[in-house]
């Protein structure tokens, strides 16, 4: 464990002026320290440019179903489909600890909700999700120095989230005093050994301890509790499907992790080591889903699920013989091309496999070989051919604007996606997460236009980062450029309107059209000062 002398003032912890506020919620917990301990986790909402799909959260589906196994009262609160306040919900309820996930476009918005309920309640609060876990820019010391937040939980969260649950029970049976303040004085040494967290103890001192391994086996894991989520307000997975009820589309994860380190995936933060589930234990899941909560949609959200190929083949296998195959099923992050074979690709089609994601990223050999792929066009080419053969829908991934990029080069991933002709093709202007290779290099060669978290938002449609002769007017122009080429066909115009789903979001898919297509005008504050600077 290191300790980092960033002390922040004592009345941010625990201000003499609260006091009085927090002394009900303590009483409350004195009288129930035998019962069951309540525990909140928060999916916290965030600015998004375009009307999306929103599913719930897998992360805190399985976070739920630990803590519920734990013996513990659990509440899902997803800020994107609640319509009560949270400070309402928080008093009603009365948690012992809260947990609050975040990627990088939310995390603002989890420090928002983090001081929200601490104005109102007395209560540990742990953050957690890619953005604080990345320790190389001291992100999870970015949140903590946030006055409510008091444990940031890195990487993996299963089992760090019991170990820091159990502590807190065992904190609360044996002490009289158990307040924020005492659970976090670094007196008691509570957090001293725990893996996986970088916390602050209640004098301001930051602490980071050493990482938690990643969970080895993955077949010890509850299933995700769909049941904490309001289903009906959630909607499909993707654009693609065919008018599914939200409630009856669910997900499924059956590995974790990614062998591969490419450049500008977020993903390169997380645990390398690729482990999965056996075949018959995610079947199991599968027949639970199917059966008891009548998907009529799955949603495979592995970040490398075609590894093992023979994996996959038992998994197919299972689905076809136990009759489970009639319910349609994609692989939303993609498969890895080099190895969507035809013998696999058509026992998967045989299994119920619908759809599958690939991540092309780019049209052009150097830029590929640039981004640490380890992949070559014609391997992508071969993947998309045989897909087409054995009857299976593509999305192809495209990003324009890579490091190294000209016009030349962006130019050629258009071709390359027309060339390839997927079902979807999905293009995204690069964005430099924190963590990764990318990030790095922008930092060193190039210059971010963006400085604000929240402005890593998805689905915005404007360049985050310029570098050499590669201008942020040029790679928004090459973006619009690659929908219209690759829209604006006779063949995607019929795809697209012959399916239910196109008419049912009509008005949805003419806000995301126009604003993808149509030029952005406005300028960021930050780019305006930038060009103001390069003119004086």
């Amino acid at each position: 464990m290191a300790a980092y002398n960033a002390i922040l003032p004592a009345d941010i912890i625990r201000g003499a002026g609260r006091q009085l506020l927090f002394t009900a919620p303590n009483t409350i917990l004195a009288n129930e320290r035998s019962s069951a301990m309540r525990v909140v986790l928060i999916n916290p909402r965030f600015r998004l440019p375009i009307d999306t799909r929103t599913t719930p959260h897998l992360g805190l589906a399985y976070l739920g179903a630990v803590s519920e196994r734990r013996g513990d009262e659990v509440r899902i609160f997803d800020a994107d489909i609640e319509d009560q306040p949270l400070d309402e919900f928080i008093r009603e309820f009365r948690p012992h600890v809260v947990g609050i996930t975040a990627n990088t476009p939310q995390v603002k918005q989890a420090w928002r909700h983090a001081a929200q309920i601490k104005a109102v309640y007395d209560v540990p609060i742990v953050l957690g999700g890619p953005h604080p876990s990345v320790v190389s820019e001291d992100l999870d010391f970015e949140s903590l120095k946030q006055p409510a937040v008091d444990i940031v939980v890195r990487g993996e969260g299963e089992d760090t989230w019991i170990d820091i649950c159990n502590r807190i029970e065992d904190f609360m049976r044996d002490q009289e005093d158990y307040s924020t303040a005492a659970i976090m004085d670094p007196a008691k040494g509570l957090w001293d050994d725990c893996l996986g967290i970088s916390y602050k103890t209640s004098d301001g001192q930051l602490h980071r301890n050493m990482d938690r391994p990643a969970i080895a086996d993955l077949d010890s894991l509850p299933w995700p509790a769909y049941h904490l989520f309001k289903m009906e307000k959630y909607t499909n997975l993707q654009p693609a499907t065919d008018a599914v009820d939200g409630s009856k589309s669910f997900s499924i994860l059956t590995s974790r992790g990614c062998p591969y380190r490419c450049t500008f995936c977020s993903q390169s933060i997380m645990p390398i080591k690729w482990r999965s589930r056996t075949p018959e234990n995610v079947l199991e899941e599968w027949r639970h889903l199917v059966v008891d909560l009548e998907a009529q949609e799955i949603g495979v959200l592995d970040d490398s699920a075609n590894i093992r190929k023979k994996r996959l083949h038992e998994l197919a296998d299972l689905l076809i013989a136990n009759n489970l195959n009639h319910v349609p099923w994609i692989f939303v992050n993609g498969i890895r091309a080099n190895l969507a074979d035809y013998e696999l690709m058509s026992k998967l089609k045989k299994a119920g496999l619908r759809r599958t994601a690939f991540g092309v990223e780019t049209g052009n050999p150097e830029i590929l070989k640039s981004i640490d792929k380890n992949i070559d066009l014609d391997t992508i080419r071969q993947a998309f051919k045989v897909c087409k053969e054995v009857g299976l829908e593509t999305i192809g991934f495209f990003i324009i604007g890579l490091p190294g990029e000209t016009r030349e080069t962006m130019e050629d991933t258009i071709r390359f996606a027309i060339e390839l002709d997927p079902f979807i093709a999905n293009f995204s202007m690069m964005t430099p997460y924190p963590g990764t290779k990318v990030y790095e290099q922008v930092k060193r060669q190039g210059r971010m236009l963006i400085q604000d978290w929240e402005d890593y938002v998805f689905f915005e449609q404007k360049a985050r980062y310029e570098m050499g002769e590669m201008t942020a007017e040029l790679v928004e122009e090459m973006y619009r450029k690659a929908y219209r080429r690759f829209y604006l066909r006779p063949s995607p115009i019929w795809r697209r309107v012959k399916t239910k789903d196109f008419w049912l979001n009509l008005p949805r898919n003419m806000r995301i059209a126009a604003r993808t297509f149509l030029p952005k005008k406005e300028k960021t504050a930050l780019r305006k000062k930038i060009e103001a600077e390069a003119m004086s």
